[in-house]
């Protein structure tokens, strides 16, 4: 096996998983507009299909890639772990456009799933200054979430407590908690309930930056340096380690 084929295996899972994650979404709410007119019960079943669902994959593929999913989790682990202890920028360069493509290819998927235009750019406007203040709350708690159980030494939770946390999120933040630039932009390609018009990705991607900085600072604050081999673990610990380089 080559030195690659540990990283081509971790970003297919990234790919996979993200895309997987976006087919929940999609399909979900797709789904629950169809069996109800009500708003409120569209979204209980958007959210609670996401629940279940982010936390199966995250059990699945957390040992293969540590189930990012998300750039923002992954830009995070690299920042925290800078010095050798994090993904080098090469990884980043793989995890990133693949969590974008797999985004791409859920929504696509969900909308073949119900016979829906495969591409067919969503007109749900999502631009408000309140919205935006949703995404920043939402991400930030997702990263601090992430790296301080990794750093309490509590990232075996992660599949239970990420999926919770996201489940909350869509009912406590404005936005209904994104809080993911791979999946804002794959929300982007479906005119349906879980769409967001192209027009509003930037600003939730901006947002969603913000949240970044914010939490990965709030981790600082309250849990310190992590411990040697702390964010290799993100979001759950898993075996392919790259040759040569401690653990996070």
């Amino acid at each position: 096996m080559t030195a690659m084929a540990p990283l081509l295996r971790r970003s297919a899972a990234e790919c996979v998983g993200t895309g997987a994650l976006v087919a929940v979404v999609v399909g979900s709410g797709i789904q629950a507009a169809k069996l109800s007119p009500d708003v409120g019960v569209q979204l209980l079943a958007n959210s609670l299909a996401t629940v279940f669902g982010l936390g199966v994959l995250i059990a699945l593929l957390g040992p293969v890639s540590g189930a990012h999913f998300n750039p923002v989790v992954t830009l995070a682990a690299w920042w925290t772990g800078r010095g050798g202890e994090g993904p080098t920028a090469r990884e980043v360069a793989a995890y990133l456009p693949a969590q974008v493509l797999g985004a791409i290819g859920g929504a696509v998927l969900a909308d073949a799933m119900f016979a829906e235009p495969l591409v067919h750019w969503s007109a749900h406007q999502r631009s408000a200054p309140h919205l935006w203040l949703g995404e920043v709350v939402a991400t930030a708690g997702l990263v601090l979430l992430v790296f301080g159980l990794t750093r309490a030494g509590r990232a075996h939770l992660a599949p239970v407590a990420v999926a919770s946390y996201i489940g909350a999120a869509y009912w406590f933040t404005s936005s209904t908690s994104f809080a993911n630039p791979a999946v804002t932009i794959g929300r982007a390609f479906t005119d349906t309930f879980a769409g967001i018009a192209p027009a509003s990705v930037p600003g939730f991607v901006v947002a969603q930056l913000v949240g970044l900085v914010l939490g990965v600072a709030l981790v600082a604050v309250l849990f310190g340096r992590p411990a040697p081999a702390a964010a290799e673990d993100v979001v759950v610990p898993h075996g392919e380690h790259r040759p040569a380089v401690s653990g996070r």
